[in-house]
């Protein structure tokens, strides 16, 4: 520890020094194997808690327990659910859409449509999840139990164009919900709405009134100096002391801040100020999420950060409140906002252990719920038994980016390492299966079944540049069709060109891409690389995923094939790089 630091802890109140020394002390309890470990072990936690793709996500507490639901556009199963204590240790309990509807049009991925921003909330004895589909309308699950089931899907506004939605019920019982609008679907944006509920909760009456015309508004003062309001949208509407909070990010998704107005008439006029932006940090555009409070008292705010290949990560920042404004993360002066910390106290709340949503899968069993397909599959595309996943080598595009039956999950860490066994069971030439990871830009390493037999391959689209071509680095050729695979990866950070205004934070400059290695083995201890390492980019508006697959490409004949075959994967495993992947005991 630095002297300054040292002299900053004794000048403490004598209450909280011994605190502050044991944490000082205390030295971090970080586990290598796991991909990512939010809990330090120690007291503290660092951010993001949520690491992978948890785009826009809503949080409520009941009881003792805090539920998160997030953004899952067209992955089936969708509006995934986590668990927590304690706001930093998370862990994945379910989804809310078994699939995503209508189910016939998302049979096939429809990149960038489905389900956007979520709210979650409690009432009555029911989770209440309102959720947008920008071409459809707004509309609302329930359950009981968050782990589910959960109701069918009910259409509550069919506007054009809304997103964002959020409910709020006042203290005489009256519903009411605000949300955004899609400017590539309702022509505008940049305005928040608020409109009645129905008594039941089911279905908004009238055309509401715009109660935020951002365009409107004068500029906010940022830690960049004065800017305007600008993609003003996901709104959460709070009360406290007799004021009305919206809570909105604006600025856009990398270049914004945290919003807040308020007034104290729920139909306005706000007046609004910036209460947390990138200030001096690395972490761009902090914004959009959820107020939860404790029941010590204390206030938490969570929140996403767009990382690019690694997707809309969730940080966890302390949240106070000076003059009835809330201040989030480290307050800067007495600017009345904050940025966001890196490491800091855990919430006052019961210790649980350190966990984080599980990534890895022995197949035994059923499938673990951190897998989905990019589309709604057919009952025949995955089956578990015998201690082994069975895919079907289902027809589709040679490009993993659209192709909607691979098996796929979040990327589980910043550094990390996924390996897997698999046999391959062709039955027509052009089949191909193996492990992947896939934005934009894709790879992935397996076995392909060509005129000459069953080959090891990798196949890699390194650009999104029209014209640019897939290109196939050749292994050896396994008659018995059986291999080990794994896949490394590790950030890169991209310089790219400035944004389309000015000013703008330095962060702005920067993209962060993850650069991935294959290699496959022929006895699960020495493996051998193949193919380039190669910069995956992210996906639309989402991060890249890691994924297993079965294919027949289109334009072969096993896409017209009477039968398919079967890839069977003994085991997923990741953790953190260069740790050990191969389970003990498992099939032979």
């Amino acid at each position: 520890m630095d002297r300054p630091a040292l002299f900053g802890i004794l000048l403490l109140p004598q209450a909280q020094l011994l605190t502050a020394i044991m944490l000082a002390l205390s030295a971090p309890t970080i586990d290598p194997a796991l991909p990512w470990q939010a809990d330090l072990g120690n007291g503290t936690y660092r951010n993001p808690v949520l690491i992978g793709d948890w785009s826009d996500p809503d949080v409520v507490r009941v009881a003792d327990s805090y539920i998160l639901t997030a953004s899952s556009f067209t992955e089936s199963p969708g509006l995934p659910i986590l668990q927590s204590k304690d706001l930093v240790n998370w862990t994945l309990i379910g989804h809310a859409l078994p699939r995503v509807l209508p189910d016939t049009h998302f049979s096939t991925p429809r990149k960038g449509g489905g389900v956007w921003a979520p709210a979650i909330r409690y009432r009555n004895g029911h989770f209440m999840i309102y959720f947008p589909d920008p071409d459809r309308g707004i509309f609302l699950v329930t359950a009981t139990n968050p782990a589910g089931p959960w109701s069918e899907p009910v259409l509550v506004d069919d506007t054009k164009g809304a997103i964002d939605p959020a409910p709020f019920w006042d203290d005489d019982g009256k519903g009411w919900m605000v949300h955004g609008f899609a400017k590539s679907r309702a022509g505008f944006a940049n305005r928040i709405v608020l409109k009645a509920l129905s008594e039941d909760d089911t279905h908004t009456t009238g055309k509401g009134t715009v109660i935020i015309d951002a365009d409107a508004m004068p500029k906010v003062e940022t830690s960049l100096g004065g800017r305007p309001w600008q993609t003003t949208e996901g709104p959460k509407l709070y009360k406290r002391n007799g004021w009305y909070y919206i809570f909105v990010p604006s600025g856009s998704v990398k270049g914004g801040w945290q919003g807040v107005f308020r007034s104290r008439s729920i139909e306005g006029p706000y007046e609004g100020r910036d209460v947390l932006d990138q200030g001096r940090t690395a972490v761009n555009g902090p914004h959009q999420g959820a107020w939860v409070s404790t029941p010590k008292g204390e206030d938490w705010f969570l929140h996403f950060q767009d990382r690019d290949t690694y997707g809309r990560v969730v940080l966890l920042e302390p949240m106070r409140w000076v003059k009835d404004w809330p201040i989030i993360g480290k307050p800067v002066g007495s600017t009345g906002r904050g940025e966001p910390v890196e490491i800091y106290k855990k919430p006052n709340l019961p210790s649980q252990p350190i966990t984080a949503p599980a990534s890895s899968d022995d197949f035994k069993g059923s499938l673990s719920l951190a897998w989905s397909f990019a589309s709604n599959p057919s009952p025949d595309w995955a089956k578990v038994s015998g201690g082994a996943l069975h895919l079907l080598a289902v027809p589709g595009p040679a490009d993993l980016f659209e192709n909607g039956a691979i098996l796929s999950q979040r990327l589980p860490g910043l550094s990390f390492a996924a390996t897997t066994r698999l046999t391959f069971k062709p039955r027509s030439s052009g089949e191909t299966a193996g492990l992947a990871i896939h934005g934009r830009t894709f790879a992935w390493v397996g076995l392909e079944n060509t005129p000459a037999g069953v080959q090891v391959v990798s196949y890699t689209k390194h650009s999104i540049k029209p014209g640019d071509t897939i290109s196939r680095s050749p292994g050896p050729l396994l008659p018995e069709g059986r291999v080990w695979l794994r896949l490394t990866a590790k950030p890169a950070l991209i310089e790219v060109p400035p944004p389309g205004f000015s000013p703008y934070w330095p962060s702005m400059l920067r993209e962060e891409q993850a650069m991935a290695s294959l290699a496959y083995s022929l006895n699960g201890k020495t493996y051998t690389d193949l193919g380039e390492p190669f910069l995956v980019q992210p996906g639309f508006w989402v991060g890249a995923r890691i994924g297993l697959f079965a294919s027949a490409p289109y334009g072969t004949p096993a896409a017209i094939a009477t039968t398919n075959g079967v890839a069977d994967f003994d085991f997923f495993r990741t953790a953190g790089q260069n740790q050990p992947q191969e389970p003990a005991g498992g099939r032979h």
